[in-house]
């Protein structure tokens, strides 16, 4: 499907003001004034983020009472349970949590608990807070989650247990009634911050922690390789603190990762330098593998392992893990775009809702995001789990999926989640009523431009502008993630100079724009070679990197897409090609 280009705006003045101020291009300027960087001082902290710049864990709300709860339960050797999500963010959270209470207090009085997906579900569960009972643990710290579980923390305080909830989720209206909580995004809180992980707030309590005990900072700083992989595989914003802890965990993570990284990285045989697009798509889907297929608490083994070889040991088992998670996606993936195909009527419609009782529900939220890249619209796969249907919702740019399942929820046993993605329970012979009240509330309700992917372009850079030392400034503006996205750039009116198709499916390019050529490579992009044979020139979205070849390091285009070249306004429709 073709994508809608949209080239974002920067104030002209602003872009001539930064340029005369810090010397550098201005395509360069264009893309800082674009992330709010607008003076020599914010580019120089931009550029050269320094630890410094952290805020201090106490102006978070409940930090004292939290931390005052920790240290009255080391004062009185009570058993203190470390209880997180079982995705990357919850469990690299109880990583860090875990290995820095065993190192203040009694090791036999801390143990760490992750609820299984399947048999507990997300976050607090009965059975989890019924292990701590039994386990004689009287203080729960609970990471990635709790802010939404006010019942299951008063049975727990039933039970003489008390909680420590440390979280970045929205509140809802009612908190629970804990000995403190945590969280950015609760009313009242001070916390300049607000987009901290879960894996976030357990490393600014445990700064706190090491400060009340005279540690030094190092105590906590060695945590940030693991904070790092979280920020990366929540898909939180990579701006303000984040962008300071990410910028130091990522080096961390090359220079000396724990064993259980350092493992996970020699299995993913990764020889370059790490960055966060690796944490994304090499690090964070073995981590996850765990809680979909099997056990997540072998995450936290591994990230607690002492040594290389034990470490190796869970990195294999997880590695197996998303061998075996990557063929079910594949399977189920396949499955469902067959069945697509085979039902007329689903082009006419704006939604995907399908159902296979044997699909694996570890891989449903994979699959939806799979057939959203080929047919752009709200999209639920739902699986038998027990006696019901469970199934996860992807959505699309500028829908709120969440308020659409919420719309239809008479036909629902629960659900649960946020504008971009959700999952719900139902039974069985209500899936055809759910399916079509879904398509119905998606049809009256989705804007014309949601159906249709966006392709967010910082500027347009010719040629003549991609050069080493623009890239190595365009590098230094890493880590890239949220708020601060990989810059994606627009090339005008290029000639092919003897492009050909690799492998089928992909395109090797050789481009002319004026008297300049540049080599790239588009992978997926096998369906619009026949815009570069037809001899007319042709426009590419593209980013930049750093393709090395028998030792020699150039700088190619990684093109995203192509159209026929118009000039015009700067938000336009590439024309349909089929």
């Amino acid at each position: 499907m073709d994508k809608l280009w949209n080239i974002l705006p920067a104030d002209t003045r602003e872009v001539r003001a930064l340029q005369a101020s810090l010397g550098i291009n201005e395509f360069l300027c264009r893309i800082l004034v674009q992330r709010g960087v607008q003076t020599f001082d914010q580019a120089r902290s931009f550029f050269r983020p320094q630890l410094a710049d952290l805020h201090d864990p106490w102006l978070m709300k409940d930090m004292d009472k939290a931390v005052e709860r920790i240290l009255l339960a080391r004062q009185r050797q009570e058993k203190i349970l470390v209880y997180g999500d079982y995705d990357v963010d919850g469990t690299t959270a109880v990583a860090c949590v875990f290995q820095f209470l065993r190192k203040c207090c009694p090791p036999e009085k801390i143990d760490f608990y992750i609820p299984h997906r399947y048999r507990e579900g997300y976050g607090i569960s009965r059975l989890g807070i019924d292990h701590a009972h039994a386990g004689g643990f009287t203080l729960v710290i609970s990471l990635d989650c709790g802010i939404k579980s006010a019942d299951l923390i008063a049975y727990a305080g039933s039970l003489g247990i008390d909680f420590i909830v440390c979280d970045h989720h929205l509140p809802d209206a009612e908190l629970p009634q804990a000995a403190a909580i945590l969280n950015p995004k609760q009313q009242g809180c001070p916390y300049p911050y607000k987009e901290l992980c879960g894996c976030g707030v357990g490393f600014k309590l445990i700064t706190a922690l090491a400060e009340s005990l005279g540690f030094g900072a190092e105590e906590a700083l060695q945590y940030l390789d693991l904070v790092a992989i979280a920020i990366a595989a929540d898909i939180v914003s990579v701006d303000g603190e984040n962008r300071v802890l990410s910028y130091y965990g990522l080096k961390k993570v090359n220079e000396n990762p724990n064993s259980g990284i350092r493992a996970l990285i020699q299995l993913s045989e990764l020889r370059k330098e790490l960055k966060m697009v690796n944490l994304v798509f090499m690090i964070a889907p073995r981590v996850n593998a765990a809680g979909r297929m099997d056990d997540a608490r072998k995450v936290v083994h591994l990230f607690t392992a002492p040594s290389l070889e034990e470490a190796l040991s869970y990195a294999s088992q997880l590695h197996a893990d998303n061998t075996d998670r990557k063929e079910a996606d594949s399977n189920t993936t396949e499955e469902a775009l067959a069945i697509l195909e085979k039902d007329a009527g689903h082009t006419g419609r704006r939604s995907t809702v399908l159902y296979q009782p044997h699909w694996h529900k570890g891989v449903v939220g994979i699959v939806a995001s799979r057939l959203i890249e080929r047919y752009y619209r709200p999209t639920i796969i739902l699986t038998r789990s027990g006696e019901v249907i469970a199934g996860s919702a992807r959505s699309v740019n500028g829908f709120n999926v969440y308020e659409a399942i919420h719309a239809c929820r008479e036909h629902l046993l629960g659900y649960g989640g946020h504008f971009a993605a959700a999952g719900i329970t139902l039974l069985p012979e209500k899936v055809e009523d759910f399916a079509r009240s879904f398509e119905m509330t998606v049809a009256a309700t989705i804007q014309p431009q949601s159906l249709r992917p966006e392709l967010i372009i910082d500027t347009e850079l010719p040629f003549d502008a991609i050069r080493p030392g623009f890239y190595k400034i365009l590098e230094q503006m890493q880590p890239f993630g949220p708020g601060n996205t990989q810059p994606v750039f627009v090339a005008r009116r290029l000639m092919d100079k003897g492009s050909r198709i690799v492998k089928e499916h992909h395109i090797r390019f050789s481009l002319q724009q004026g008297s300049l050529q540049a080599d790239g490579i588009g992978f997926g992009l096998a369906a619009k070679f026949a815009l570069l044979q037809a001899g007319t020139p042709v426009d590419v979205v593209f980013t930049l990197e750093e393709n090395e070849w028998n030792n020699i390091k150039t700088l190619q285009l990684k093109v995203i897409d192509l159209a026929p070249s118009q000039d015009g306004p700067e938000v336009r429709r590439p024309e349909a090609h089929h």
